[in-house]
């Protein structure tokens, strides 16, 4: 109890107005983003309520207390869908598998990188080759996927035969996807790792030297150790995500033949609402992939609390 008392103290002497005055110059700076945030983010939530109406291309400019409220019938609408399981099935497989590709990858490669101390000039160079992909188009990326995985691509060409990669119809698909996404997302998201690795104090690393620690067992009982807590935040906020795979690379390397098992949530709910021109079931879709997202978030951050003391809030 006597703890508890301690920690409040201190969190209202941190809260504190002389604080707020002293730290006025960086509120003042961060007042556009909060004016920013409040504009595009928050004010945007009201259209949520054609969620609840009846809002068609005719019915669109009709002010939104004169919409008919149907309730959650947009919600039963899309859930009955013959195709909202799958589609469900195919965002959780694609984001499970981006999530533990992507982030293994990525700090396989940070450490790699964070090795090669006195390589600083050929390590400038692979860090600067591999997050160069992340700014090019997925429409580039889709091109030359397709050109090495499709039928008579190059992968059929070098082996002899019609591997079929995509153009089958089976979760093998996802696969692919994430290992594109992997290839081009690796160097970008090493950075961050990067820079909580060189946060790590160089102290642990000479005392284990000393100590007889070889290489590896540094980078098992020290660097990893020593960004857990980004490891864990990234999760965190990367299975508060789940849902919200975007559709362009979806949709850029699929086909008639893989289309059933590349279908996520996001291209679902642009099909029915944006391209059916249902536009309260689409929003439907949006607020029910949010409130997904939420709650996946907050069990995360439970589970990482419960774990250890890492979690994001």
């Amino acid at each position: 109890m006597a703890k508890q008392n301690v920690k409040h103290a201190q969190n209202k002497k941190k809260l504190s107005p002389a604080l707020l005055w002293r730290q006025r110059y960086l509120l003042m700076m961060s007042l556009p983003f909060v004016i920013w945030l409040i504009i595009f983010k928050y004010i945007p939530l009201w259209g949520w309520t054609m969620a609840f109406q009846e809002v068609k291309p005719a019915t669109f400019a009709v002010p939104i207390w004169e919409r008919t409220f149907v309730g959650f019938e947009n919600f039963m609408n899309a859930f009955k869908d013959r195709l909202f399981a799958q589609t469900i099935i195919n965002t959780l497989g694609i984001s499970i598998l981006q999530i533990a590709v992507g982030t293994i990858v990525a700090i396989l490669f940070a450490v790699f990188l964070n090795e090669l101390a006195f390589f600083l000039g050929f390590k400038k160079l692979t860090q600067t080759i591999s997050y160069l992909p992340h700014f090019v188009s997925w429409v580039i990326i889709a091109s030359l996927a397709k050109n090495i995985f499709n039928d008579g691509g190059v992968l059929d060409t070098i082996f002899g035969r019609n591997l079929r990669l995509m153009s089958t119809n089976s979760p093998l698909i996802w696969v692919i996807i994430v290992i594109i996404d992997c290839w081009k997302e690796m160097g970008w998201n090493a950075i961050i790792y990067m820079s909580a690795m060189a946060g790590i104090d160089t102290g642990l690393y000479e005392a284990a030297e000393m100590d007889g620690a070889n290489r590896f067992r540094k980078m098992w009982h020290i660097t990893l150790p020593g960004i857990r807590s980004t490891i864990v935040v990234l999760l965190i906020m990367s299975i508060g995500g789940a849902l919200n795979v975007g559709m362009e690379r979806q949709m850029l390397l699929s086909n008639a033949t893989v289309q059933d098992h590349t279908m996520v949530l996001s291209w679902f709910s642009y099909l029915r609402g944006i391209g059916n021109s249902d536009y309260g079931l689409g929003t439907a879709l949006g607020v029910f992939q949010s409130v997904v997202g939420v709650t996946l978030l907050l069990i995360a951050n439970k589970i990482a609390g419960l774990i250890s003391d890492d979690k994001l809030v």
